[in-house]
């Protein structure tokens, strides 16, 4: 039972590779450009995703069909899918700093000040990707249900839990949770608001913070569905009836691949849908632009600190100062 797809529909994945790099220039260049966080994390994403789709259509694909048509050594096998395992791991756990950092950016802004920049999001990122690399090692031992029929031994079922409990259980309960409070904060935060004296300028931090939530749970959410169906079917696989002996269980099991593969997509077009930044970047890519890569210098706006990065609008001191501080009333 490999993580990726059974060798089809190889036109289509090599599209969703081309559509990652696509989204990988496009966020690099955001974050030279910007020196934030978040699209380190975004890139992340990316580059994950990019590394799960080499290993399962270029090493898995051509390895084992499309090049030697015959039979390949039983130690490369394990080897290849030890490491599609490990690419497809790093590919879900790398949204998870980034659901931790736009929880803390959202509900503790002060703190989110203090711990967020790009070296900290570069450590973190290696950090995921190499203990990524680490779980992807038991399964070196992984039985591949496409080349043997024998009954699921004791191991097989200890590799497929852990399989399903580090890929999408436990994702998906740090995703829930996080979510969760995520929204929590965003509702009280809109009874808090009409309650205040004076409205201010609220309306158009409200609608970045909207946008950059609703990615989020949109990237997030597509996770969720387009890995239950792979996720329902390896256990059904597991317990019920296996590919060998139930066609419909094969063509279930490869329907599942092929959404899962999706979600190394859908990501591009949510970027598109909510960053304009990133539909430029994007433009200037396809168009042959080549846009600055740092930012050019610009001077000093009067209110700075209601113009800072979307990690820390309205922290609670600035919330005070606004309401301490108002101009004298005309003679």
């Amino acid at each position: 039972m490999r993580p990726g797809l059974h060798p089809r529909g190889l036109l289509q994945r090599s599209a969703l590779h081309r559509v990652n790099v696509l989204t990988a220039v496009a966020l690099s260049r955001l974050a030279c450009r910007t020196k934030r966080a978040l699209y380190y994390y975004l890139l992340a994403v990316t580059a994950s995703d990019i590394l799960s789709q080499l290993f399962i259509i270029f090493v898995g694909f051509l390895l084992e069909t499309a090049v030697f048509h015959r039979e390949v050594p039983a130690l490369l096998l394990h080897c290849v899918s030890a490491a599609e395992f490990a690419a497809n791991h790093a590919s879900i756990w790398s949204t998870v700093p980034l659901t931790v950092d736009r929880y803390v950016a959202l509900c503790h802004p002060l703190l989110h000040r203090q711990i967020s920049y790009p070296a900290r999001a570069r450590r973190i990122i290696l950090a995921v990707l190499a203990l990524s690399l680490v779980s992807g090692v038991p399964f070196f031992w992984w039985s591949d249900m496409w080349r043997n029929s024998h009954p699921p031994t004791a191991l097989d079922t200890a590799l497929v839990w852990t399989h399903v409990t580090i890929i999408y259980f436990l994702p998906c309960s740090i995703f829930l949770v996080l979510n969760s409070l995520i929204i929590r904060t965003l509702r009280r935060r809109q009874r808090q608001q009409p309650c205040q004296e004076e409205p201010g300028p609220q309306p158009a931090p409200a609608r970045r913070l909207g946008k950059t939530t609703a990615m989020l749970l949109a990237i997030t959410s597509a996770f969720s569905v387009l890995w239950a169906p792979r996720t329902v079917v390896v256990i059904y696989h597991l317990y019920a009836a296996s590919v060998h002996s139930d066609w419909r269980v094969h063509l279930a099991y490869d329907l599942s691949n092929m959404l899962a593969m999706l979600n190394t997509a859908v990501n591009f077009f949510l970027y598109c849908f909510v960053s304009k930044a990133f539909r430029s970047s994007v433009r200037d890519i396809v168009l042959l632009r080549g846009g600055p890569l740092f930012p050019r210098s610009a001077p000093p706006q009067p209110h700075a600190p209601n113009n800072a990065s979307i990690s820390s609008l309205y922290s609670g001191s600035n919330k005070r100062s606004h309401r301490e501080w108002r101009p004298g009333k005309p003679s």
